[in-house]
Order: C-alpha cells, then sequence, then structure tokens
C-alpha cells in the first residue's frame, strides 16, 4: 500500500462512520485503521511462500474467507468486506470509481480487554481462563472435519510445515536464533515424528484433524461481555486443517510465554474437561514446541519489513528471541529431574532476573523472597519499606517466616514431581542448609547459584530501582555493605555450585547455566 493511500486512509473525514481519531496498526501482513468504533483491516500485497497476498483478487478473496472463518466465534464483530474506491474527490468507501482496495470491516473491541493487556496488569482470575478454555473445548468439538480435512493430520503433511518453519528461519540464524538451538529443535523435532508415527495416526482416526481457528493466543482474545476469540487463519488451510491439540496448544505456550503457567495448567484441565480429550497429552509438548517456533519466525519476519519502525523491529527481534528460547526450553527441560535451584547472592547482583529468565527457560515453577514476604505481612508487592537493616518486614522474625514459607512451597512443588527455582539472599549457610536437607530427603538434585558483580553496577542498579514503580525489592545501596558484612561464603560441601557474574548478558549467563545444570 502506498504512503499516499496511508496518509489518506488516516484522515478522520475518509470514513463513511463519524469518527474523531484513526490509528494504525502493522502486522507483518496487514495494515489495521482503527476509527473510534470500528477497525478496517487491509492486507498487504504480500507472498510469503505459506501466503500470497500480491494480486486484488486474491486480497479480496481472503477477506471474504477472513469474515466467513471468524464468524464461526465472532459473528457480530465481523460486519463484511468493504471496497475502497477512487473517485473523483479522491479516496472513498463509496460511489462507483475504480476499486483500489478490500479491507475487513471488524466492530471494534474494548482494548483495555484484550487479554494480553488484562494479562500484563495482572487482571484475569481463574474463570476467565475457564471461560476461554470452555469456549475452544466447545468450538472444537462443533469444528467440521471430513476425509479432506484428515489429510491434513498426516505425518507428511507435519512434515513438511516444519521444513518449511526451518527454511524459512534459516536467513535469522545468529539474529534472533542461533545455529545451536536451531540444530537442537530441528534434530528433536524429526525425531520426534520418526518415534511416534502411531500416535499421530490415532489423532487422524479419532477424529481429532477438524477446521479449527489456527491463531489462538492472548493478542486475539477479548474478555468483554463474553468471550470473543478473532482473527483466526484464513490465508492457508494448511495452518487451519489442524489438530486441536495443536490449537489449544498456542494458547497454553502463550501462557508460559508471559510467565503464567497456572493459567495454562487450569486451562488444559477446563479444556480436557469439555472435550474429554486426554489422549491429547502424549503430543501436547510437540505442538507447544512447533507454536513457539513459529511464532519466533513470524516475528523475525518484521525484520525485513521496511514498513516497520527501528523500536517496532528492536521489539519484535526480542519476541522473536524469547519465542525461540521458550522452544529451545520445552526440549531441554525434558533433560532436567524434579530439584531444587537455589539463587543466592547480596542485594543488587541481579539474581531475580536472572533466575526468573531461568525458570522461563526450563518451565520450572520461580518463587522470589520479595513477593513471599511481602504477601506475608498483607502488604502490596510493590510497595515500599525503607526500614533500617533488620527492621520492619525485614526484622528476623518475618526473615524466618519467608524461609519457612519457602521452604514450605519448594516441599509442595516436589511433591507435585515438579522443579523450583529459588531466590532469595539466602545470607546465612543455616538457611541455606535447610533446602539442601530438604532436596537429600526427596532424593532429587540441588544446586546452588551465587549470583555476584562489580559493585559500581549494584549501585547502578539500585539508583535506577528506585524509580521502578513496579519493583517489589527494596535494597537500597545504603542498606548493601550491611549486608556484604553478614554474607556467610558459600562452602564447596554445599552442594553443587556455580559463580555467576551478572555484568555479562542474560543470553551468556544462561548458557553457562544450562551447561552447569546438565542440559547441553
Amino acid at each position: 500500500m502506498e504512503q499516499k493511500l496511508i496518509n489518506r486512509l488516516l484522515r478522520p473525514s475518509t470514513y463513511p462512520d463519524t469518527t474523531r481519531n484513526v490509528t494504525l496498526i502493522q502486522t507483518h501482513i496487514s495494515f489495521l485503521f482503527l476509527t473510534d468504533d470500528y477497525v478496517y483491516k487491509f492486507k498487504k500485497p504480500v507472498d510469503l511462500g505459506f501466503l500470497n497476498f500480491t494480486t486484488l483478487d486474491r486480497r479480496r478473496f481472503y477477506c471474504e474467507e477472513e469474515v466467513r472463518l471468524n464468524r464461526r466465534l465472532c459473528p457480530d464483530v465481523y460486519l463484511g468486506v468493504v471496497q475502497l474506491r477512487e473517485s473523483a474527490e479522491g479516496i472513498t468507501f463509496h460511489g462507483s470509481g475504480m476499486i483500489v482496495e478490500y479491507a475487513v470491516k471488524m466492530r471494534r473491541l474494548p482494548e483495555d480487554r484484550m487479554l494480553d493487556r488484562l494479562l500484563k496488569e495482572d487482571n484475569v482470575t481463574a474463570d476467565h481462563i475457564r471461560g476461554i478454555a470452555k469456549t475452544i473445548g466447545e468450538f472444537h468439538l462443533m469444528a467440521e472435519r471430513s476425509t479432506e480435512i484428515d489429510r491434513y493430520g498426516d505425518i507428511s503433511i507435519i512434515k513438511h510445515n516444519w521444513d518449511e518453519n526451518f527454511r524459512q528461519t534459516a536467513g535469522f540464524v545468529g539474529i534472533t536464533i542461533s545455529k545451536q538451538d536451531m540444530d537442537l529443535i530441528e534434530e528433536w523435532v524429526y525425531r520426534f515424528l520418526s518415534d511416534n508415527e502411531k500416535l499421530f495416526a490415532d489423532r487422524v482416526a479419532g477424529g481429532f484433524i477438524r477446521d479449527c481457528d489456527g491463531d489462538i493466543h492472548a493478542e486475539n482474545i477479548c474478555l468483554a461481555d463474553k468471550v470473543y476469540i478473532f482473527d483466526c487463519i484464513e490465508f492457508n488451510e494448511r495452518f487451519r486443517y489442524i489438530d486441536t491439540a495443536a490449537d489449544i496448544a498456542f494458547l497454553l505456550m502463550d501462557f508460559d510465554y508471559h510467565n503464567r503457567k497456572h493459567f495454562a495448567d487450569i486451562a488444559l484441565t477446563e479444556y480436557c474437561t469439555v472435550t474429554g480429550d486426554t489422549g491429547m497429552l502424549g503430543i501436547l509438548d510437540f505442538y507447544k514446541i512447533y507454536r513457539a517456533f513459529v511464532r519466533g519466525k513470524v516475528e523475525s519476519f518484521k525484520l525485513n519489513d521496511r514498513g516497520m519502525s527501528m523500536n517496532e523491529k528492536i521489539s519484535a527481534r526480542e519476541k522473536a528471541t524469547r519465542h525461540f528460547r521458550l522452544a529451545r526450553g520445552y526440549i531441554l527441560r525434558e533433560r532436567l529431574p524434579p530439584g531444587i535451584i537455589l539463587f543466592s547472592g547480596l542485594m543488587g547482583t541481579g539474581k531475580s532476573t536472572l533466575a526468573s529468565e531461568l525458570a522461563f527457560e526450563i518451565g520450572l515453577d520461580f518463587v522470589r523472597s520479595d513477593v513471599v514476604r511481602k504477601k506475608l505481612v498483607g502488604m502490596p508487592v510493590t510497595e515500599r519499606d525503607l526500614s533500617k537493616y533488620g527492621d520492619g518486614i525485614y526484622s528476623a522474625e518475618w526473615t524466618k517466616a519467608t524461609y519457612d514459607a519457602l521452604l514450605m512451597t519448594a516441599g509442595k512443588a516436589l511433591e507435585a514431581g515438579r522443579g523450583i527455582v529459588l531466590d532469595a539472599s539466602f545470607v546465612r549457610r543455616i538457611d541455606r542448609d535447610r533446602f539442601r536437607q530438604l532436596a537429600k530427603e526427596r532424593g532429587v538434585p540441588f544446586f546452588v547459584i551465587n549470583t555476584t558483580c562489580p559493585e559500581e553496577l549494584i549501585k547502578q542498579r539500585m539508583n535506577s530501582r528506585i524509580l521502578n514503580q513496579e519493583e517489589p525489592s527494596d535494597g537500597r545501596w545504603e542498606l548493601y555493605h550491611r549486608q556484604k558484612a553478614e554474607f556467610e561464603s558459600i562452602a564447596d560441601d554445599e552442594g553443587r555450585k556455580v559463580v555467576i557474574d551478572t555484568s555479562g548478558s542474560i543470553d551468556e549467563n544462561l548458557e553457562t547455566l544450562l551447561h552447569f545444570l546438565g542440559l547441553r
């Protein structure tokens, strides 16, 4: 779409509906113009191999398909296909001038009720998740199936999809995914396909290959007066005629991506209750890896889009890298038995950041003492306690209660067969020993990761932390040396340990930890 046409579509007077504002949002395949009450979605004239919108007739056809297919889940949102014409007065949605573009017209849903935004604001409940899973489950039970649709569940088609993924991602090796990770994922995928032919055949025979949505994730869900799931795949039947397990796996992966693993568990339980499809569990991780990889690929495509701004490309690169890391993590976590990974270090040494990233990487429960402590005393986790060292909620009494709660949480995770990452200063050996003893009693691995970094960097971090309104930690530079004087060094007999200097990059530190944990 030419810039001149984009500029015209940014004028409120262009539209048949009264509007004060028009906002443009771009994806790798669409221009979305948001008026006060409606959305006009134009398809970019691109050919990405798996989709082809290069001709006006193709764009018209796929606009019509988008309306037809999305009305299955959002009948009152997708209003129809409109024509953009060129008249003597200029570009208009009226008249009999030459048609220059087609657009899908949609009723605009409330942005403050979009699931991705609600997740960021921590405004999502378990009941919300059950409602979403129930909607998807009921949709899958009614979704069309046929002999032709069944064909897309054949292992040869699934392998073709992966071949295409690896081929289209090859140009981003060293940019958004490392060669080592590409090789790891590729080897695992082809081995899984080779070892599980019967599993895929059973899914076809069981009637689980259906005309699905194909793109169910948080950005495409709105929790308004009811659950709205929109923007399905209309451009390629191969991506929509899929296993229902692959469809729900996208949402489960997305919850993992947003560090909401507990929501993934709730959604899976509700979905299985509605559909009765517990047989999907053996194939679910395969499809989570597929979804994370595809999402990484799609975000990578944005780096080659000349219409994207530099900030949009930076964001896309970060999202792509994180999705590829998640795909890698689903594979690596299979190699790590449940155990305790204990992060210990002085305030400001970056242990919380590294601990949370490691937990994300390998899918473990993550518990942060700063959060536990404030919940115990009934404080909002972002409220500051500026007491002197060892006073207020950091008194010996509250510190003991915090470590007791951490120990109890670790015990429950191990009982459930899950590993856990614990983030606390662990200044005293006696506190660390309690967790080592728990691991010994349960017969599980115990790892200690000690974070350090130059004091100049610690001071910088603490000064910038003051400005972060969402930071749970109350660590401050004036308290640092008191804690340093009391810190009992971690001895060699305390378990497997490693010292990490967090002044390096997150990626480098994670690689070191993956080797330390025996995952590389």
